[in-house]
C-alpha cells in the first residue's frame, strides 16, 4: 500500500543579493555564444550553469570543455549531464585552437568532462589541443582544468605535463568530509597526489586548485585543505559560493558572506599562496588571464626576493 504521507522537502534558501547577477543580453555575448556553436565546441560556462557567463562572454572570454558534454560521474554538485559519452572528436584540437586564433585570446582554459570509458582517461586530448593552440597562436597562455584521471593519473599527467601547458589546475571542490556526498566519484588524497604529481614532473608549472563553499564545510576544514594544497606546493588557490544548480543536486547550506571569503583569503595568503581569488562569484576560470599574470608577476618577485636574501 502506497504511503500517502506527502514528501516535506526544505525550503531553497534565497539566494542573497551579494550573489545575484543580470541575465547576458550584450552583442558580445551573443558573437561568443555563436562561435562556439559554429565550431561545434561545448563550454563549461553554459554546461556548469556559470553565473558570470553574462560578463566573461560579453569580453569574449569562455572556458572551452573538450571530450563531449556528458560525464561518465554524477557529482551532487554539478549540473554537467551524466551518461554514456559519445566518441572523442577528432576534430576537437583544431577547432579549439581556431577558436583561440579568432577570438584573439591571449589565455584560454581548457577543461573537460570525466571520461572514464576512455583508456587513458581523455589524457591525450588534452595533449592534443595544447599542441593545436601552440601550433596556431604560440603567444597564448593556456590554462587547464583536468578531471582526476581515476587508477590512471601519473600517466596522464606525465603525458599532459610534457605538452607543457602554462597552469595545471584540478579542483579540490570541497573538504574530506563531504566526498562522499559531494564528490563521490572522487578521493580527497589521489587529487593531492595528482596536483603534487604536476610540480614533480616539472616544477616550473603553475599549479591550481579551487574549493566551493556553503556546502556544510567548517571553518577549521577549510584550512586543513588550504594547508593540505601547500604541501601538494600549489600555487594558486580559487574561492566561490557553490549554487544548487536544480533542485535535485546538493542544497546550499550557507550563503558565505563576502566578509568571510576575504577573511579566507587573508588566512590563504599567510599560508603561502602565490595568488588568492575569493569572493561569492569567484569560479575556477574567472578573470584567469588577469590572475595568470598577477601569478607570473608574484613568483618572480618571490624569486628576486629570495636572490635577496630575503624570507619570501
Amino acid at each position: 500500500m502506497n504511503d500517502p504521507t506527502p514528501v516535506v522537502r526544505p525550503p531553497r534558501q534565497r539566494k542573497p543579493d551579494w550573489i545575484r547577477v543580470k541575465a547576458p543580453t550584450s552583442a558580445g555575448f551573443a558573437e561568443t555564444k555563436a562561435m562556439m556553436r559554429a565550431k561545434n565546441l561545448t563550454t563549461v560556462c553554459e554546461e556548469a550553469a556559470c553565473p558570470n557567463i553574462g560578463e566573461c562572454w560579453t569580453k569574449k572570454h569562455a572556458t572551452v570543455m573538450i571530450l563531449g558534454d556528458t560525464c561518465t560521474r554524477a557529482c551532487a554538485f554539478c549540473n554537467v549531464k551524466t551518461g554514456m559519452p559519445r566518441a572523442v572528436d577528432a576534430m576537437e584540437p583544431a577547432h579549439v585552437a581556431e577558436v583561440a586564433v579568432q577570438m584573439g585570446l591571449a589565455h584560454i582554459v581548457i577543461t573537460s568532462v570525466d571520461r572514464d570509458d576512455l583508456p587513458d582517461g581523455g589524457a591525450s586530448q588534452f595533449v592534443k589541443v595544447i599542441h593545436a593552440i601552440r601550433a596556431a597562436a604560440p603567444a597564448t597562455t593556456i590554462e587547464i582544468l583536468t578531471p582526476d584521471f581515476r587508477n590512471k593519473a601519473e600517466a596522464a599527467v606525465e603525458a599532459i605535463v610534457a605538452a607543457r601547458p602554462d597552469v595545471y589546475n584540478h579542483n579540490l571542490e570541497t573538504v574530506p568530509r563531504l566526498y562522499p556526498t559531494i564528490r563521490p566519484g572522487a578521493r580527497y588524497y589521489a587529487s593531492l597526489r595528482l596536483l603534487e604529481s604536476v610540480k614533480k614532473h616539472d616544477p616550473s608549472i603553475f599549479t591550481k586548485s579551487g574549493v566551493m563553499l556553503g556546502l556544510g564545510e567548517q571553518r577549521l576544514e577549510v584550512h586543513q585543505v588550504m594547508d593540505d594544497m601547500r604541501c601538494a606546493d600549489v600555487d594558486f588557490l580559487t574561492m566561490g559560493q557553490y549554487l544548487q544548480p536544480t533542485p535535485r543536486h546538493a542544497t546550499v547550506e550557507d550563503f558565505v558572506t563576502p566578509q568571510a571569503f576575504d577573511a579566507y583569503a587573508a588566512i590563504a595568503r599567510a599560508k603561502g599562496f602565490l595568488l588568492v581569488a575569493s569572493s561569492p562569484l569567484t569560479r575556477s576560470s574567472y578573470h584567469a588571464g588577469d590572475d595568470f599574470d598577477k601569478m607570473r608577476a608574484n613568483r618572480e618577485a618571490k624569486l628576486a626576493r629570495s636572490g635577496q636574501g630575503v624570507t619570501a
